[in-house]
């Protein structure tokens, strides 16, 4: 095998790993300050983190053009993780889990909202 291909697959190898650890921890820091359940398993919060840290990232950088932002770093960190927290609060409102409005004798809401609960209560016993 070609010496080159090596060391260029092992350093693919490194940036998938380092983004799939990087992209976890922001996102479990940001269902951490998210207040609430949260939606989705470990792939989903690995795949928010990543997409967070894009969007974080990205959106410093054309703020800011004169200062380059590298994701793995304490300024990159806080930027994936507003990215990932924004990312997840648009999910919630646009699922219907943030915002639940009713009218008094709308029993549709609030059927929804009790088989919710029953399928949350369900799944924790």
């Amino acid at each position: 095998m070609d010496a080159n291909f090596v060391e260029a697959f092992q350093h693919a190898v490194n940036e998938f790993l380092m983004w799939v650890g990087f992209g976890t921890i922001v996102g479990l820091t940001a269902k951490a300050i998210m207040p609430g359940r949260d939606p989705g398993g470990a792939i989903a919060t690995m795949l928010m983190g990543i997409v967070g840290c894009v969007i974080g990232c990205g959106t410093v950088m054309y703020f800011t053009q004169e200062m380059a932002i590298k994701p793995i770093t304490p300024i990159g960190f806080c930027a994936a993780t507003g990215g990932a927290f924004i990312l997840l609060l648009f999910y919630r409102i646009f699922a219907g889990s943030f915002f639940l409005e009713a009218e008094a004798g709308d029993g549709w809401a609030h059927s929804t909202r009790r088989r919710r609960r029953r399928r949350g209560m369900a799944k924790e016993l």
